[in-house]
């Protein structure tokens, strides 16, 4: 049903939950997976008396060398568990367009992805990926959200 399944991480705990969740169930749907890390530059500022800008340029190699790290790991999971794998990492500044971006132009008909499960102010400081990838995706999401504390 599935083909190939895109599998967002970021390298938090609920990322790895949900990256585990996908590879099963890509191998049990014979799917491949298509593992995506965003590193998230920041916007470039300025200082009040604009003498002085902040390239935040220097911090780039870092981030992709982080993201790619995260993706690299997801994938190697993935072939240990015989799950064909393609592993990207990118710099973007906005990861939900990241995300639909690498849907479309990697075919994939599965966005499988974890949600931190922000809400109130929290959420509304932060954004939510996931919320956005929700409405704008143009195939369906799994989304998995943490275990509420006390659940079993």
């Amino acid at each position: 049903m599935y083909d190939r399944i895109l599998v967002p991480t970021d390298g938090s705990d609920v990322s790895a939950a949900a990256e585990q969740a996908a590879i099963a169930f890509a191998r049990a749907h014979g799917s491949e997976v298509v593992v995506l890390a965003v590193g998230q530059p920041q916007p470039p500022l300025a200082s009040a008396e604009a003498a002085m800008a902040i390239d935040p340029g220097l911090d780039d190699a870092v981030l992709l060398a982080a993201a790619r790290e995260h993706a690299r790991k997801v994938a190697n999971a993935a072939e240990a568990a015989g799950v064909k794998c393609t592993s990207l990492a990118v710099l973007d500044y906005s990861p939900a367009d990241a995300i639909l971006a690498t849907a479309d132009s990697h075919a994939c008909d599965l966005i499988f992805m974890g949600s931190h499960g922000r809400r109130g102010l929290s959420r509304l400081l932060a954004g939510s990926v996931t919320q956005k990838v929700l409405a704008d995706a143009h195939v369906p999401v799994m989304v998995m959200r943490p275990r509420a504390s006390g659940r079993k």
